[in-house]
């Protein structure tokens, strides 16, 4: 019997160029040529270590968690060289209460995400290190997730080598979206989350998209 670990499904893009559109805040930009992907860099815990002083010391005690997730925070994996970050604070709405204040520092909001679509959810960029800084409301299953994931990863030497096998097998065909490449993850890392123990993803509403 095939191991299905050994070439394992994908999913489709589940979002289109309109859905990516609505919840995109500035140009939406295709790519333009490959999606760079890279070997495990040693200096990726700096940098998100840099980042995390900045943040605190823009938004002090508004900061109620936060923590270096995605490839980037497991060593040995390779990875796009993008340092994602995970910010819960109060309200993810009230972007008055922390949002300017990281803007005035040089952060960018590019994403806005609604419910009942997906969790109230920002995506900024960073000054000047290629950051995804994704802020979330405090108690967020979201949290749960993303770090319960990291650390599954960083234990688990067998689903660390699945998932960057399906990375480097989905780098191989033509996306037109980074973020279509990114939600064609989503079967692989549905299995590792269920092996973790984790939350599931949160189901999209009946009759949407």
């Amino acid at each position: 019997m095939t191991d299905a670990r050994m070439n394992p499904p994908a999913s489709p893009p589940t979002r289109n160029r309109d859905d990516l559109a609505k919840i995109t805040v500035g140009e939406l930009k295709p790519l333009s040529g490959p999606i760079t992907f890279v070997e495990p860099d040693p200096e990726w815990p700096a940098l998100y270590a840099r980042e995390e002083a900045r943040i605190r010391s823009v938004l002090g005690d508004r900061v109620r968690r936060l923590a270096h997730t995605g490839s980037t925070s497991v060593p040995g994996l390779a990875a796009k060289p993008v340092i994602d970050i995970t910010l819960l604070v109060d309200d993810v709405l009230d972007e008055d209460a922390w949002a300017r204040d990281l803007e005035a520092a040089g952060y960018v909001i590019r994403i806005r995400e609604q419910e009942p679509e997906w969790y109230d959810h920002r995506v900024l960029k960073g000054p000047d290190t290629n950051v995804n800084l994704h802020v979330f409301s405090d108690g967020s299953v979201e949290w749960d997730r993303m770090v319960g994931f990291r650390d599954w990863l960083r234990s688990h030497d067998d689903d660390r080598q699945l998932y960057e096998r399906t990375k480097r097998e989905l780098l191989t065909r033509q996306w037109e979206f980074v973020q279509d490449y990114a939600d064609a993850k989503t079967d692989v890392v549905e299995e590792i989350v269920a092996r973790a123990g984790l939350p599931p993803r949160r189901p999209e509403p009946v009759g949407e998209r």
